[in-house]
C-alpha cells in the first residue's frame, strides 16, 4: 500500500472527484489519505474470482433479490472509503441508496448481506481496521480470507495457517467464527453454502 494524498485531510467527496476513470490501480481513503491498492494477482485474483463465482451461483438457488456489483466503494465516514473484494448488495434498500446509480457508491450498511476482504500484506487493516470500520457501518457479514495465514496469532491463532474468519453482526458487533481446513464455512447469510475453507483457499474441483 502506498499513501499517495499530498494533504491532509481528503474528504470523502474530494477522493471520489480524484479518483481517475481510467485508473490502472484501485485506491482506497482511510482517515483522510488517498492509499494505493496492489491490484489483487496470482492466488488472490483467483481466489477472489472463484469465491464471487459460488457466492453468485447461491445466490441464484435460494432466489434473493441480491446481486455482486463489478465495481463498489463503500461509504464508511466523511474521510474513509473501500473497495472490498466482493460485496453482496441486497437489491431493495440498494434502489433507495442516493449515489449507487450515479456513482456505484454504498452509504448504509442495510444495503450489504456481505463484504469480503482476502488478506494480503495488509492484513493488520483487514483484522483490525477495516473489521471496526465494517462493525460500525452495521455490515451484516464480514469474512476475511486469510489464504496465506499471515495474520497476527491475535487473530488466526498458533501455529499460524490459513483461516477464514466469519464476523457476523449481532446486537450491533461482530461474533467471531474461524474455519480451516476441511471445515465447512457457516454463514448466517448463506445457510445453505457447501463449501469448505480448503475449497475457497486451493480451489473448487
Amino acid at each position: 500500500m502506498i499513501a499517495l494524498s499530498d494533504k491532509t485531510p481528503t474528504s470523502f467527496d474530494e477522493f471520489v472527484e480524484w479518483y481517475p476513470d481510467d485508473a490502472e490501480h484501485r485506491y482506497e481513503l482511510k482517515r483522510g489519505v488517498i492509499i494505493e491498492m496492489p491490484k489483487p494477482k496470482g492466488k488472490h485474483s483467483r481466489i477472489a474470482g472463484d469465491l464471487t463465482y459460488e457466492l453468485g451461483s447461491a445466490v441464484r438457488q435460494i432466489q434473493q433479490p441480491w446481486f455482486i456489483p463489478k465495481e463498489c466503494l463503500l461509504k464508511i465516514a466523511d474521510d474513509t472509503g473501500y473497495e472490498p473484494d466482493i460485496v453482496v448488495l441486497d437489491e431493495t434498500p440498494t434502489s433507495n441508496e442516493p449515489r449507487w446509480e450515479r456513482e456505484s457508491i454504498i452509504t448504509s450498511g442495510q444495503s450489504i448481506k456481505l463484504a469480503v476482504e482476502v488478506v494480503s500484506t495488509n492484513w493488520r487493516t483487514d483484522n483490525l481496521i477495516k473489521m471496526a470500520d465494517y462493525e460500525a457501518l452495521g455490515i451484516q457479514e464480514y469474512w476475511i480470507v486469510d489464504y496465506l495465514g499471515l495474520g497476527g496469532r491475535r487473530y488466526i491463532g498458533s501455529p499460524k495457517q490459513p483461516t477464514l474468519t466469519v464476523c457476523t453482526l449481532v446486537d450491533g458487533e461482530y461474533e467471531l467464527s474461524q474455519f480451516r481446513g476441511s471445515d465447512r464455512i457457516l454463514s448466517r447469510t448463506f445457510t445453505d453454502l457447501h463449501l469448505t475453507a480448503e475449497q475457497v483457499f486451493n480451489g473448487f474441483v
